[in-house]
């Protein structure tokens, strides 16, 4: 019988969605059938599309959510079409295992009753969700234990669980109290493709320099931090760097007013998003690449595939000292002082645009720790290996109890 699979991802459309999008490639040239429903999206508009032999559904979704409101009626929307979906397929065309990529967590809820037909559950651990709900709001809120719960509730009836590292794995065991043998590190590295093109002098914008930023607009992101390390280099009397921010997000309107405010429009851009060639071309055209994820847990146990982009195109990078930033990055990265937030960011670009050669050996660095350790090559196995174990074990049976069904303590396990 064949081996057929539905990817379910609620926060980005596939094929945009990189990581999930080499997933299901990687999946389907190993012989599996796959599906993916995830969300529409500018640029991903259409319903259905069959990309590469996988099968994509996309449903209907509002924008983003902000305040506790928004982010309710934003999932409900989400459930409501994933819920649908999800029944129309399973009839149509069948499938042994869900996954399911987070945040949130609450696809776990939809996956419960198929485990009536003996469908397996793997969870795809991208973002720890209680510590994400704490970065963007800081309240440990009714939502927030909402968050814990399903996190619980996810681990618990989760067969097979995907961590994007070391640390997202000591989750699953310690704090979701998941069999060792179940979870499976699936790094998130960038395709070794991915490399640099002869820069764009005019990406500069007649200054000498670019800064580079690539990623989502989100608060969590830290680019409230990066507009006012742009003002403070300005402050200091460098008006020979140009700041270029790549991506969309909710935050994106605040952040274009902010720099406004700071009267840094002349030194700083945001682009939204752009076409795959132009980014590439903003990337190799920059002399450093910055990540500047703001200093908190959520952010210290998360790995940014933007570092590692950044790495595979050879740019140095200034970060904050967080800890699977540190280890992805090593010798590639200047890691600014988590206390000192502008002043000591500010510095360290300040330092590598001063020091050409330093910034040439970070980057011949970052190139080659992405082709001996962590291009998505390295990290296909052990997915691989994660499907095998899933399609191995068992049927069990698996009843709610009391524990399982109470949000509990405010705190995660």
């Amino acid at each position: 019988m064949s081996r057929k699979i539905l990817i379910i991802v609620e926060n980005l459309p596939v094929p945009f969605d990189s990581r999930v999008w080499k997933e299901a490639t990687a999946l389907r040239g190993h012989g599996y059938k796959v599906t993916v429903l995830c969300p529409r999206g500018k640029g991903y508009e259409s319903g259905y599309e069959l990309l590469e032999g996988v099968h994509i559904y996309r449903h209907p979704m509002p924008t983003e959510g902000r305040g506790p409101l928004g982010y309710i009626y934003e999932y409900a929307c989400a459930m409501f079409w994933e819920v649908l979906y999800s029944w129309l397929i399973f009839f149509c065309q069948g499938f042994q295992v869900i996954q399911g990529c987070n945040p949130p967590d609450h696809i776990v809820l939809l996956a419960l009753p198929f485990k009536l037909f003996g469908v397996k559950y793997i969870f795809d651990h991208h973002d720890a969700s209680p510590e994400l709900y704490l970065s963007k709001y800081e309240k440990e809120n009714f939502l927030y234990k909402m968050q814990v719960w399903l996190e619980r509730l996810t681990f618990r009836f989760s067969d097979v669980v995907l961590s994007t590292n070391e640390s997202y794995k000591g989750l699953a065991v310690s704090r979701g109290k998941v069999e060792r043998d179940d979870v499976f590190v699936v790094r998130n590295g960038p395709d070794l493709k991915l490399r640099a093109v002869p820069p764009v002098p005019e990406l500069k914008k007649g200054k000498n320099f670019l800064v580079g930023y690539v990623g989502t607009m989100n608060i969590q992101e830290g680019l409230d931090i990066l507009v006012k390390v742009a003002a403070h280099i300005k402050k200091l009397g460098r008006r020979d760097i140009q700041f270029t921010c790549v991506g969309g997000g909710p935050d994106l309107p605040r952040l274009r007013e902010m720099v406004n405010s700071l009267g840094v429009a002349d030194v700083m851009n945001f682009t939204g998003r752009v076409p795959e060639k132009d980014l590439i071309e903003i990337l190799s055209t920059s002399d450093v690449c910055v990540n500047p994820d703001k200093p908190c847990e959520m952010n210290s146990i998360s790995t940014m595939i933007k570092v590692m982009e950044y790495m595979a195109m050879g740019k140095p990078i200034v970060q904050f000292d967080l800890k699977e930033g540190r280890f992805s990055a090593q010798e590639a990265s200047l890691y600014a002082d988590n206390s000192q937030q502008v002043e000591d960011f500010a510095a360290k670009i300040l330092w590598l645009l001063d020091h050409p050669n330093e910034r040439a050996r970070m980057g011949e660095f970052g190139v080659k720790r992405v082709k001996e350790a962590l291009a998505w090559e390295f990290s296909v196995p052990h997915l691989i290996a994660a499907y095998d174990r899933a399609f191995r074990k068992p049927e069990r049976a698996q009843a709610l109890s009391p524990k399982d069904v109470s949000a509990g303590s405010s705190q995660p396990l």
